[in-house]
Formats: C-alpha cells, structure tokens, sequence
C-alpha cells in the first residue's frame, strides 16, 4: 500500500476517502487482500496512507455498503467472500437456474412497473409500431441477498395484457409465458458492453459509481421467431463473469424435453 499524498498545486478528482476506497478495492481485486482476511486496524490504515481516523472510517463505510468488506464489533474488518458468479448465457438462458446451479439462491424485488409508449430501440427490437404499448418492468435481482443487476425487460401489452400484475405476485417469466401459450422461448441475442454507472444504479447495485458495471441487452423469441421480450440490464462488473456458451447443454439452460421438470424464469 501507498501513502496518498497529492503533488503540491495538483487538484484531485476525488477526496482521500475515495481514493483509499479505491486503493483498497483494487487490492480486494487483485487477491492481495483475499477473501475472509482482516483488514489492518484503523490506527494502521492511517498510518500507511498518512490520512486521518475520518478518511479511515468513510472509505470503510462505502466498502462495506459495496458488499466488499464487513465490520465486525470487537472484532475488525474482514474482506467478504463473495465469489465472483459465472454465468451462462446460451440459447436457453435462465437466471434461476444459472445461480442455482452454483449453490446460490436467486431472488428479485420490483423497482418500478409502467405501461409506456414503445421508444424507437424497443419497438425495433419488438418488431412493434414506434409507440405501442409496453410494459417496463424494472427489477433488482440478488445471489445471496446481494445485488448484482438492475434490468428492464419491455413487453408488449397486446400480447401480455396484466403481465405487470403477474410479475409482483412474484409469478416467474417463463410460468407467465406458459399462460399465454408459450411453451418454450429462445434468447435471439444478447450485445455487451461496459459503462460507468449513474448514481442511482450504483446506489441499487450496492457498488461505487467509479466502477464499471456491465450491460446486457437481450431480446428473446417465441419457437416461431417472434420477438417477446426485449430487456436492458445492468451488472455489477465485479460480482459477474458471462461465459458465451452456444451448447444448448450447458450450465444454466432451460431443458428442452416436454416431461422434464418445469423451468424456473429469470427474476
């Protein structure tokens, strides 16, 4: 570790709490502080980074609201350890089954449920008129009970009428599709790419807004084809891997025989 200390004249861009957060994540990343181990104590944290007990006590403050660290009264500050979740994404992609595959438990919370007019990217990837109606289903999904995406998904009403009040009754994706005919579905594409996050999607996804997070936008299809679902969903960069896999086979997919047992959907 380093002693932070800004060459005279220089403007930071962020505070010495921030960039000891930052020293510190890095070191969490890097496995030089690996998970499970004890930080070293507030006294030793000052005295290696020349920063005082409060640059100490936030930097803590904003690790441990990230789900990377955890105080423990009495007793100090541990690195958790959370490993990083690999997930699948094939023809057959379901978020359920992708965590619990790993020994994890899946959950979600709804943040949001409109009905809004198509804008010009869903109502192309819906093959829709511009300015149909859609559902906008906005929902934060957990591993463990920590946060590791905030997604969108858009659907259109004439096809899902009152899929809105499925979803809060906690009805899975896939169960709601079966309602409405639609025994299996096919994931038609899926583009990714990195950006920071804004404030509110750090805030939900428990991270500092100074680290990347990763964004899938996917759009799935009936067997005929036909666009179903488009969703924008973004990941905490640090908790994910995506492994691209085009074997129907593989860890995290939907069985496609009729007497296998019932799917579980993405939350």
């Amino acid at each position: 570790m380093y002693k932070i200390n800004e060459a005279a004249g220089s403007r930071p861009r962020w505070g010495q709490w921030q960039l000891l957060e930052k020293q510190i994540s890095r070191d969490i990343a890097s496995g030089t502080l690996a998970p499970g181990s004890q930080l070293p104590t507030e006294a030793e944290i000052m005295r290696r980074f020349g920063v005082g007990r409060h640059t100490v006590r936030r930097a803590i403050a904003e690790l441990a609201e990230a789900g990377k660290v955890r105080v423990e009264q009495g007793r100090g500050t541990f690195v958790e350890e959370h490993s990083v979740i690999r997930y699948n994404i094939a023809r057959r992609t379901r978020f359920s089954r992708n965590l619990k595959e790993q020994g994890r438990i899946p959950s979600g919370q709804p943040v949001n449920e409109l009905e809004i007019a198509a804008p010009p990217v869903v109502a192309a990837a819906l093959r829709i008129p511009e300015g149909s109606p859609v559902y906008m289903i906005m929902r934060r999904s957990f591993a463990d009970d920590v946060p590791i995406s905030l997604g969108c998904s858009y659907h259109p009403v004439s096809r899902f009428p009152n899929m809105h009040i499925r979803r809060r009754t906690g009805a899975s994706v896939t169960n709601i599709y079966k309602d409405f005919g639609i025994s299996d579905y096919l994931r038609h594409s899926t583009a990714i790419f990195t950006r920071l996050p804004s404030a509110e999607e750090a805030r939900q996804l428990a991270q500092s807004q100074e680290q990347p997070v990763l964004v899938t936008q996917k759009i799935d299809v009936d067997m005929e084809g036909c666009p179903i679902a488009y969703s924008d969903v973004v990941w905490a960069g640090e908790r994910m891997q995506f492994v691209i896999d085009n074997d129907d086979d593989a860890p995290g997919q939907g069985q496609t025989n009729e007497k296998s047992q019932e799917r579980k959907g993405y939350d």
